[in-house]
């Protein structure tokens, strides 16, 4: 009897979650079908099954749910809800969504009827806009007529967004329409005497609640567009400055909200690291460095990493990384160079400089780019930059030939500015006996320098202020003038370096 139930037990489970999601798509000729699920508001395959006759099947068991979506040949999809229920639905082209039947799946019968009512409604709206857009007048009668006839279709949308919600609360459906909706921001408290207290209170107040409609212990979300959506909003330029430290601030208050083992901690944790790594602005590389060692790299009270979602060698070989790029964010200060310079005996470094700025310029008298770069470099340091108390220090790999290479280079272009090496005879001296040099002469981020700056290729600039934090990087010549002339307030100074796309593009 005990094994009866047992088997009893399992076969009720397997019913439950072992749900069918059954497609017959009329006119549709046998081919693959793949079936994509949303990680942010990007698609990505999840499963594939052939057609037959227009009928293709995908094991339910094997999604998460979510809104999800059919990808037919030529790039056409359409979009379905699943939530552990068995989906059957009919429908053809070209307007699939249109022209959908649910057979079985209460919560797409509620989908479709509402993105259709949606549909009607944007089309109608779309219409007296088109209208409106005609009468030039903004005070013409009839242009406020349609203002007053698109103001009651977006009441009548609200209001069919409320039934729905309120007459389906435990649908996953119900919980799509809210996150589509906006915050209801109060009006502002006034004195005794009617004055605004807080002029940014409905700012503040929007910002607070901004993820209200969103419940984010519900790993259903992370498999629609709307979260990360949401996401593009709140750390976007309109909602927020785009300082990393601001982003950082809210970031953590987000992600601490967030359960580390949930799908939504995955995805924005995951967000905020993609969409700030490569970010234009400079120094905003500064919040996936952070997001990454606070999120992925640190150890949880259990001493595991916190990221399940990444292997344990994957976790380990990009901490790695973010061990390397923490120490080369805007604020940091630079670690310093001692190396020789081009008589082979002198040692320098750029702590030693009491300028006002310094560069520090990673190159390679045999790279084509730093061929172009280095001069350039040369007249913007002796035509205008010395006179402004802002030196150049530029390091680079003299071994071999290369150093004569090296030499040569710096005579024949007159490199008035500090040049130092990690030379033939220096790294001899390191890989055989480093004691005779480190730490009495140099250290050893000195003559590891490409791997402690990630100097993966060349040039690369980093601009120091007078106590070596930095202050910039990543820029072509042209832009470091630009930029130097700004932050030292030189107006109207004449532009020496022209800009060139193919540097810039480097």
């Amino acid at each position: 009897m005990k094994n009866i139930l047992i088997l009893i037990s399992i076969f009720s489970l397997t019913t439950i979650y072992a749900q069918k999601i059954k497609f017959n798509i009329v006119g549709q000729k046998d081919t693959t079908i793949h079936l994509c699920r949303y990680t942010g508001n990007k698609l990505y395959y999840a499963d594939t099954a052939n057609i037959k006759g227009g009928i293709v099947e995908f094991n339910g068991q094997k999604q998460l749910p979510g809104i999800l979506a059919v990808l037919l040949p030529g790039q056409k999809y359409f979009e379905f809800v699943y939530n552990n229920e068995e989906v059957e639905i009919e429908t053809f082209g070209p307007d699939y969504f249109k022209n959908m039947k649910v057979k079985k799946s209460a919560e797409n019968k509620l989908f479709v009827e509402y993105m259709n009512y949606l549909s009607d409604k944007r089309i109608e709206m779309n219409k007296l806009s088109e209208e409106q857009a005609k009468i030039k007048d903004v005070n013409d009668p009839k242009y406020k007529e349609f203002t007053q006839k698109i103001k009651l279709i977006s009441e009548e949308v609200l209001a069919f967004q409320n039934k729905l919600m309120e007459t389906n609360p435990s649908t996953f459906v119900s919980k799509i329409v809210k996150m589509s909706l906006d915050i209801q921001i109060p009006e502002p408290p006034k004195d005794k005497d009617g004055r605004i207290i807080d002029s940014l209170f409905q700012y503040k107040y929007y910002r607070t609640h901004f993820f209200d409609n969103f419940d984010l212990k519900d790993d259903r979300i992370a498999s629609t567009p709307l979260y990360n959506n949401k996401l593009d909003t709140y750390f976007g330029k309109t909602m927020m400055i785009q300082h990393p430290d601001s982003i950082l601030k809210y970031g953590y208050e987000l992600i601490d909200k967030l359960n580390p083992k949930s799908k939504v901690y995955e995805l924005t944790v995951t967000w905020m690291m993609t969409s700030f790594e490569k970010n234009k602005i400079m120094g905003m590389d500064k919040v996936w460095i952070k997001i990454g060692e606070k999120y992925i790299c640190t150890k949880n009270s259990e001493g595991k990493y916190p990221a399940i979602w990444m292997k344990e060698d994957k976790i380990e070989d990009f901490c790695s990384k973010i061990n390397v790029q923490k120490n080369l964010v805007v604020g940091v200060k630079a670690a310093n160079i001692i190396l020789l310079d081009t008589t082979d005996k002198v040692w320098k470094d750029f702590y030693s400089l009491k300028s006002e700025y310094t560069i520090l310029y990673f190159w390679s008298p045999e790279c084509g780019h730093c061929k172009i770069t280095t001069p350039k470099l040369q007249k913007l340091y002796a035509e205008k930059l010395k006179a402004r108390n802002v030196e150049v220090f530029a390091v680079t790999a003299a071994m071999g030939k290369d150093y004569e290479l090296w030499k040569k280079f710096i005579k024949e272009n007159h490199l008035t500015f500090t040049n130092v090496a990690l030379t033939e005879s220096l790294y001899r001296i390191v890989t055989t006996n480093a004691n005779q040099v480190i730490p009495k002469f140099t250290t050893m981020e000195s003559v590891k320098y490409d791997d402690y700056y990630d100097v993966v290729s060349t040039p690369r600039v980093f601009v120091l202020d007078k106590n070596k934090n930095i202050i910039a990087k990543q820029l072509s010549i042209s832009q470091l003038e630009d930029f130097l002339d700004n932050l030292q307030n030189v107006k109207n100074a004449p532009k020496l370096i022209p800009e060139d796309p193919k540097e810039e593009a480097h």
